[in-house]
């Protein structure tokens, strides 16, 4: 099917849950870096999603997004058409007329379908500008009560604060460092347990790099804080 789109209005406020059938996980591949490593993250269950670009990767690599959404304005209109005839559903807007990027309008899709988890993947790239507001979506998704996580092969992206603790485990990834920074202009109370260099209750602000470049000590770090938003930021060489 396919329908022209016309931008939502920004999300407030947590989503409730409607009686549906219970959606685990949505990933979106958006218009960034995209390759072989973006596949290994896809599991039984999981919503595919593809904004512009990372439509076509969807389907170049055989796979049916149960959405296309965008502008469209990445792709060939020989691409668009097969994406078209392959997507469950294809939401096309005009690229001038629209005040949201492709990615944040997948974003709003995906979060009123009321997922568990959101996973961000091409989301990440060599225009710094989207990188950055796309990890800022990562508020968004956290404002509905909605886990978001951006990834690729380097890096693993989330966001945490206000009272709650996050759990970093070295089974689990193959990153070597864990960095923080405050995406709100202070956090306050922020403890590292676990990890080579702890904090105790500690602030970060906007402009410190204090953060920067911890590793873990043990098999789990937590990190856990009390007031503001941090991103919490694991990565490789």
């Amino acid at each position: 099917m396919v329908s022209r789109y016309s931008c939502p209005a920004p999300a407030r406020g947590r989503r409730k849950k409607e009686s549906r059938l219970a959606i685990k996980r949505i990933i979106i591949f958006s218009g960034g870096r995209l390759g072989e490593w973006a596949l290994s993250y896809i599991s039984e269950g999981d919503w595919l999603v593809g904004a512009d670009s990372g439509a076509r990767f969807l389907v170049a690599n055989g796979l049916k997004p149960r959405l296309a959404i965008g502008d469209f304005d990445s792709v060939s209109s020989e691409e668009l058409a097969q994406i078209g005839e392959v997507s469950e559903e294809l939401i096309s807007c005009d690229p001038v007329y629209k005040d949201f990027t492709d990615t944040e309008m997948a974003v709003e899709w995906a979060l009123s379908q009321c997922p568990d988890e959101l996973l961000l993947l091409g989301a990440l790239g060599t225009r710094m500008d989207h990188s950055l507001a796309n990890m800022h979506l990562l508020r968004k998704a956290r404002d509905c009560g909605v886990q978001a996580v951006i990834a690729d092969d380097h890096n693993r992206i989330a966001l945490t604060g206000e009272g709650e603790t996050l759990r970093i485990s070295k089974s689990e990834s193959n990153f070597t460092h864990v960095s923080l920074l405050p995406l709100s202009l202070e956090v306050t109370g922020i403890t590292l347990e676990g990890f080579q260099y702890p904090l105790h209750r500690a602030t970060l602000r906007l402009g410190q790099s204090l953060g920067i470049s911890n590793v873990l000590n043990d098999a789990e770090g937590f990190v856990t804080t009390e007031t503001g938003l941090l991103l919490v930021i694991q990565s490789r060489d």
